[in-house]
């Protein structure tokens, strides 16, 4: 029995596998393009396989991209020097990005340890939560307010929101299945729908809007704060997490309109916990403190106090947080050695911007924006821009990661705009970043914890792909009628 049942699942494992192989071999063996030599498009081919086997999941994330830097490195597609090319594999891992996106995992750690965060849902539930609509902002506020300073939506959504909304519609009969719709898809489509928008409003809420700044940075030289990040996106973002409880409300109409005992559940719960806690207080400090430094010490015209520069740092930011978070004691190093998801992240990203950026360092970049920009040549800047960016955007349902997405697809769209006379690339890039949380929502595997609401039952199959698709439209929607105009006269 066990033998037969394993073989499905080996034979999937071998067909992932091969496949990034497969992909590999036939670019590889594929008549080199004009215009390319054959060096450039060897490295393209190791790059189409690791691209394919993220996409497949072939085996571990951290794993795929090593591999293929490795191949890179020994190929020496970059600089036939060995030394050099060595040299280029370990560039990434000075990345200050990188460094940002594991520095900030840890922060999740200091609202897991400490107990802040579920205080703080448990807080906004006992306030908003006596009616069904006050508990569906309660329920967007969680992850507002825990969004900058939790870069994975993963970890923010599932790992805190999600446990404790999911006591709530069983308080009145509500479970997966024929009850579902009582609350429960309600309370859960507002849930999912709100990180996909804070994901988007804050540069520190998803990982990969650091690993996308990167790749924009090296591809066409643009770089942005934390705070131009946030006001960038600011006129949308904060409208959407004002307008999702409410849109949900009309979409989902649960059966339940009022909710007291919701509050009287998270009274009992918060007095439990009893009262904060000095590891709460002191996670509180340091939040507020890294979320002043990320604002004030981007500008120039800030001065911050203590450090010897009117300017620090995003990740030097994360380093003081996390160095006094060791020295209070609200995290201990065993627990930083622990985070499996934030070194898995650490190979994963340091091999994919490495990558990413060697495709522009050798000239395929450039050839591509060159040769695939011409059909797109006779168009209007505008008309461009928005084929572009709705290009990057619905291709989604092609991803499972937003990762992969944003290395595999983001580079290219930047040199096809880069090509076009009077597209401001700026722009394009900002539409395209701001797009990575909002894409989440449009599919039950486009981000981190869309499994976890498409498992939980009380969101049916037909349903999660409609609500997608109505809530991707009017995401993309915002981005063209608000951001665009904004991001056009800031």
């Amino acid at each position: 029995m066990t033998t037969s049942s394993q073989a499905p699942e080996a034979k999937g494992f071998r067909w992932k596998l091969i496949a990034p192989l497969a992909v590999w071999l036939v670019i590889y063996l594929w008549p080199v393009p004009a215009g390319l030599n054959v060096n450039q498009w060897h490295y393209f081919a190791v790059f189409a396989a690791v691209i394919t086997g993220l996409i497949l999941e072939s085996m571990p994330v951290g794993a795929v991209g090593l591999i293929g830097l490795t191949v890179a490195g020994v190929g020496g597609y970059i600089d036939p020097d060995p030394t050099k090319s060595l040299r280029w594999m370990l560039a990434g891992f000075a990345e200050s990005t990188v460094w940002l996106i594991v520095g900030a995992f840890v922060f999740s750690i200091g609202y897991r340890k400490s107990q802040l965060g579920r205080r703080i849902a448990l807080v906004l539930v006992q306030k908003l939560g006596r009616n069904t609509l006050g508990l569906g902002y309660a329920v967007a506020m969680s992850d507002f307010l825990l969004a900058p300073a939790t870069p994975s939506n993963t970890a923010r959504s599932g790992g805190i929101v999600y446990p404790i909304i999911s006591n709530i519609p069983r308080i009145y009969g509500s479970e997966p299945g024929p009850t579902a719709g009582r609350i429960g898809t309600y309370v859960m489509w507002t849930a999912f729908a709100s990180t996909a928008v804070t994901s988007s409003l804050f540069f520190t809420a998803l990982a990969p809007n650091a690993a996308a700044l990167a790749i924009a940075k090296k591809t066409v030289g643009i770089d942005v704060s934390w705070a131009q990040w946030f006001l960038g996106f600011a006129p949308l973002g904060l409208l959407l997490m004002v307008l999702v409880p409410l849109l949900s409300y009309a979409v989902c109409r649960p059966e339940v309109k009022s909710s007291p005992e919701i509050s009287e559940w998270a009274s009992k719960e918060l007095a439990e916990m009893g009262t904060m806690s000095r590891n709460e207080w002191i996670m509180l400090a340091l939040i507020l403190l890294a979320m002043f430094l990320w604002i004030a010490g981007s500008s120039p015209d800030i001065r911050v106090p203590l450090l010897g520069s009117n300017f620090v740092n995003a990740t030097t930011v994360v380093f003081i947080v996390i160095s006094l978070m060791l020295v209070t004691g609200v995290i201990d190093f065993s627990d930083i050695v622990a985070e499996k998801s934030a070194w898995e992240v650490f190979f994963y990203f340091t091999s994919l911007l490495t990558l990413a950026s060697g495709l522009n360092e050798i000239g395929f970049i450039k050839w591509f924006a060159t040769e695939y920009a011409k059909p797109l040549a006779g168009l209007s800047p505008s008309t461009a821009m928005l084929l572009l960016v709705a290009l990057f955007f619905w291709i989604h349902y092609f991803f499972s990661s937003i990762t992969s997405h944003a290395a595999a697809v983001l580079p290219v769209v930047l040199a096809v705009g880069s090509g076009i006379p009077d597209l401001p690339v700026t722009t394009l890039a900002m539409l395209c970043m701001y797009s990575l949380g909002l894409m989440g929502v449009i599919s039950p595997y486009a981000t981190g914890p869309a499994p976890m609401y498409f498992g939980s039952g009380y969101i049916g199959k037909g349903q999660f792909w409609g609500f997608g698709l109505m809530f991707g439209m009017l995401y993309f929607a915002g981005l063209l009628l608000i951001v665009w105009p904004w991001l056009r006269v800031t």
